[in-house]
């Protein structure tokens, strides 16, 4: 089946939401979020839009944002993207399960085959869910159940799915993710090393490691660019939200590391997977 890393294909689009005012209330959803700088959070936003852009060479669709979605930006939660497949989650918390409409609809204009989670006793976020490549690593966490991922197994047939119990609050996307083609990166916490030696035990196939400072630096996005040959991208967490995770990063050479912000953001929940969703194929548009 080649190396790890080949089913991260190459990617042509990116979707994200925009950044509404009651985000800044701290009233997110319900959560009682701390209240943040809105015009601070906008301008991360629209940074992080840029470098999709620009600097990744993707086409960016931006959903308009929402007033009573006060947690739409985050919308990474809302489906897990692999080849022509989108499978839309039912996240955790009701209040959020009105913002898949919206993605929903976006990604069956592009062309994607829609899967629906049509068991209401599953839940699933999609930052839970952790692609490599070769298979997907599913975290069971107070966000996503057994029976979330068993709907991701179901849905995609053709890769191994496995679940890694995931402690405390996180994600399992805010513990680790793909540094590289065959290179997990993970935080130094208890609960980020606990879930990469629970996936290490888990697969058959070969990744190095690198260990970094802090769990939200390891939420990244390798991101292979659309012309062949060309180096990939590591989208990442830069020195002014975490400089002691940076000299870590370095150690990715393979890559070409692409820094951004989302201080402001992250006091709402988000963390950079959250923030975009990204199609690794051509869909029919």
């Amino acid at each position: 089946m080649g190396t790890p890393g080949e089913g991260l294909g190459r990617c042509s689009h990116a979707l994200i939401r925009g950044v509404p005012e009651s985000l800044a209330s701290g009233e997110g959803a319900g959560a009682g979020l701390p209240a943040l700088d809105l015009a601070k959070a906008q301008r991360e936003h629209g940074v992080l839009g840029g470098k999709l852009r620009q600097r990744l060479g993707l086409q960016l669709l931006e959903l308009p944002p929402e007033e009573s979605l006060p947690l739409g930006p985050l919308l990474g939660d809302t489906a897990v993207i692999q080849g022509d497949t989108a499978l839309i989650t039912r996240p955790w918390s009701p209040a959020r399960r009105p913002e898949v409409d919206g993605v929903r609809q976006a990604l069956q204009d592009l062309g994607l085959r829609i899967v629906e989670v049509g068991d209401e006793s599953a839940t699933l976020d999609g930052t839970d869910v952790l692609f490599t490549g070769r298979e997907f690593f599913v975290g069971l966490s107070k966000w996503t159940n057994h029976r979330g991922a068993e709907i991701v197994a179901d849905t995609f047939r053709d890769f191994a799915v496995s679940t890694v119990p995931v402690s405390g609050a996180s994600h399992l996307r805010g513990l680790c993710g793909m540094g590289g083609p065959r290179t997990v990166v993970a935080g130094s916490s208890e609960a980020a090393q606990k879930a990469v030696r629970a996936m290490a035990a888990l697969t058959d196939h070969p990744y190095a490691s690198l260990t970094l400072p802090d769990d939200a630096a390891a939420d990244c996005l390798f991101l292979r660019p659309g012309l062949p040959g060309a180096t990939p991208f590591l989208l990442h967490r830069g020195g002014g939200d975490l400089p002691n995770s940076q000299e870590g990063l370095q150690k990715l050479s393979d890559v070409t590391l692409v820094p951004v912000s989302c201080s402001e953001l992250e006091k709402a929940g988000a963390g950079l997977s959250s923030l975009c969703l990204v199609l690794s194929t051509r869909p029919h548009c």
